[in-house]
This record gives structure tokens, C-alpha cells and sequence, in this order.
């Protein structure tokens, strides 16, 4: 299995090319923090590259800046070519299949972040006994099975 999942900011803005097929590619880099102990009062971290492409690659480029959090899933691939050197170069990049937004949405007014208004509704227990496969427990079930 690859599968790579990263949470980390974006060292610069996202970069956005096309193919001659108009399909587009999308490649930026994030700073991942380091477990453990920071070092001289700075967090360690690492640097990871990675490429997005078609609608994926449009949406990094249209809504991610430098400086958001994001997190990403995706896998690892290794990449071989020549240089003009004739020199054989390698790198591994993270190719995204998902991404989301992992600050909370920015004030524009004061660029502050602030977390949006969450609406709860009630709880209405006829919800479950509606015939759609859910019923209530009641509080002497003594046969659950877990």
C-alpha cells in the first residue's frame, strides 16, 4: 500500500502549469512539524513537495496560499530522468488525490482566524423511530451485543 497523509503550511503560493493537452499541474510545498522536542526554541520540520493535478490542481491554485495549513492525501512517487548533463537525477514527490483546508476560515476584515458558527440542531428522539432502520435503546437493554 502507498498511501501518504501530511498536515503541515505552505512554505510559498502554489504554482500552476498546463500541459500541452490543457490538462492543468499544480505543484507547491509544505513544511510538516517534526515530533518531539523542539531544538533552540524552533520547531524542526520537513520539507515535502508535491504535484496536483486537473481539478485537484485547480482548486490548490485558485483557493491555497502561502502560509495555510493543509492537509493532504496522496502517494509516494519516485521520479527518474536525465539531465542535460546526461547525468541520471532522481526526487520523490507526493502526488495529491485530496486536499483540505486545515486553518479555520480567515477574517478578511482584521486577517484574523476565526472559527465560522457552528449550528447544533436538537436532538429529537422520534428522529429514530421513524421506520428508517434506527430505534431507541432504552436504558435497561441489558442485552447489547458490545
Amino acid at each position: 500500500m502507498n498511501k501518504v497523509i501530511l498536515l503541515g503550511r505552505l512554505v510559498a503560493d502554489p504554482e500552476t502549469r498546463y500541459t500541452q493537452s490543457n490538462i492543468a499541474m499544480t505543484r507547491f510545498k509544505i513544511a510538516v512539524n517534526r515530533p518531539g522536542k523542539p531544538q533552540e526554541g524552533q520547531p524542526t520540520a520537513d520539507f515535502f513537495n508535491l504535484t496536483a493535478w486537473r481539478s485537484t490542481a485547480e482548486f490548490v491554485a485558485k483557493y491555497f496560499k502561502k502560509g495555510q495549513q493543509v492537509l493532504v492525501e496522496g502517494y509516494l512517487r519516485n521520479n527518474t530522468w536525465t539531465d542535460q548533463q546526461g547525468n541520471k537525477r532522481y526526487s520523490d514527490d507526493i502526488h495529491v488525490e485530496q486536499v483540505y483546508f486545515a486553518d479555520s476560515k480567515r477574517d478578511s476584515s482584521n486577517n484574523v482566524y476565526a472559527a465560522p458558527p457552528v449550528t447544533v440542531p436538537p436532538f429529537q428522539a422520534e428522529s429514530f423511530e421513524s421506520g428508517d432502520g434506527f430505534y431507541a435503546l432504552s436504558e435497561d437493554d441489558e442485552d447489547l451485543p458490545f
